[in-house]
């Protein structure tokens, strides 16, 4: 990757919305916390809206404003409204909360959309109950149900987790246990950069986080969160998008609000694509991808820990003569759709060869023509394949609201290009 651009002309600049990941951490964190905060650039869409209903349900006060909003902090002093706690088709902070409501007292319970009580969180609430927790849920999968009275802590061991966001929860209320928590993560582990963000988060707030060995984290009790102002970066994986445009198009997109020393996984694409043949430009604040040919030939990608990105990288594929295998994503089908599935359908109805693998997918590029995409009411199927309608007129994205869930202002994105 080059630090400065000696592209002569920018098709579009692109400007993203704050960092989705960023964002609901950063709440979690200003709502535990003493005193007040101020989240700036934080994204405003579906799912950081219920997360932030369910934070005022539990004590904090949010407050929109200028450029942010304000949060005043309850040092871990949850509340219990005695009502349900809806949200929507938001897994993160289904699994962060049901975490984070065990420092209260009484009974809560968590639910949301019917996709939502699909997916599972059953290895969180085992994780739970191993420390005396009273926390129950059916078939592994939401509503979850929990009689809180305070949470322990201790040493807990987790194994072969389809989600990060098991550890970031477990992570996120650690500071407000008796004990503190020692966490040591066993076999797979996907999306392994999200708890590194998640720690940082923490640390910026103030927790004390130690890394006391690989994949073992332990985190001091009463080193609790403080209020401060905390501005949010642009969304890596919402950026993905624009790279994947330029890839398609051969035309040169600047993306702005995210820059070379962001720390968000997702940015582990921009050597995909310079592998693919793309340039790649770096500042502080913006990132460019031009591409004047795509690659020919045979590629196999392991995204186990960038998993967001097989959609962008699965209708990229569809553009460039060749096969793409991508590997070792399984916990792809328990997002909001069943991704490979739906991934490898869409690119079928539009004359791609495709299959789902036990782990993945594999795509042959070819020649795509017109027809109506499915979305399943999913974000990143939405958005990848309407970078595809910008190459082929005729490609049609069914459900265009779906992109509310993290990107409202994306349609209005894409017209610049």
């Amino acid at each position: 990757m080059n630090k400065e651009a000696n592209i002569k002309s920018v098709s579009a600049a692109i400007h993203i919305p704050g960092s989705k990941s960023l964002t609901q951490r950063a709440l979690v964190a200003a709502a535990l916390a003493e005193d007040n905060s101020f989240i700036g650039n934080a994204l405003v869409a579906e799912d950081t809206l219920y997360l932030m209903d369910g934070l005022r349900a539990l004590g904090a006060q949010i407050v929109a404003a200028d450029g942010g909003f304000f949060v005043s902090g309850t040092a871990g002093k949850i509340i219990n409204s005695s009502k349900e706690i809806f949200l929507g088709n938001n897994g993160t902070a289904l699994r962060i909360l049901a975490a984070l409501v065990t420092l209260g007292s009484g009974k809560y319970v968590l639910t949301g959309e019917k996709r939502l009580c699909e997916r599972p969180v059953g290895p969180l609430v085992e994780a739970l109950q191993s420390m005396n927790v009273d926390i129950f849920c059916r078939n592994n999968c939401p509503p979850v149900t929990v009689n809180a009275a305070g949470l322990t802590g201790g040493k807990i061991a987790l194994k072969d987790i389809e989600s990060s966001q098991y550890v970031s929860a477990l992570l996120l209320c650690a500071p407000y246990t008796k004990k503190g928590i020692d966490l040591s993560l066993q076999g797979e582990i996907v999306s392994a950069p999200y708890i590194d963000l998640t720690i940082s988060i923490m640390r910026d707030f103030g927790a004390k986080v130690s890394e006391t060995g690989q994949h073992e984290y332990s985190v001091e009790a009463g080193k609790i969160y403080k209020g401060r102002d905390y501005f949010i970066e642009g969304d890596a994986s919402s950026a993905s998008y624009f790279f994947e445009a330029a890839a398609i198009l051969k035309k040169p997109v600047r993306v702005n609000g995210i820059g070379i020393r962001s720390k968000q996984g997702d940015l582990r694409l921009l050597p995909i694509l310079e592998e693919l043949g793309c340039k790649v430009y770096c500042g502080d604040t913006w990132i460019e991808v031009a591409c004047d040919n795509l690659q020919e030939g045979d590629f196999t990608f392991d995204l186990n820990d960038m998993p967001d990105m097989v959609p962008t990288m699965a209708v990229l594929a569809a553009f460039r003569k060749g096969k793409t295998v991508i590997t070792n994503v399984a916990h792809l089908r328990f997002k909001e759709s069943n991704r490979l599935d739906a991934l490898a359908t869409q690119l079928k109805r539009i004359g791609i060869e495709a299959c789902e693998t036990a782990d993945g997918i594999i795509v042959s590029g070819g020649r795509p023509h017109p027809a109506v995409i499915e979305t399943y009411n999913d974000h990143r199927i939405a958005m990848s394949f309407a970078v595809a309608s910008l190459a082929v007129p005729g490609i049609e994205i069914y459900d265009k609201k779906s992109v509310d869930k993290s990107f409202p202002g994306f349609w209005e994105e894409l017209k610049k290009i």
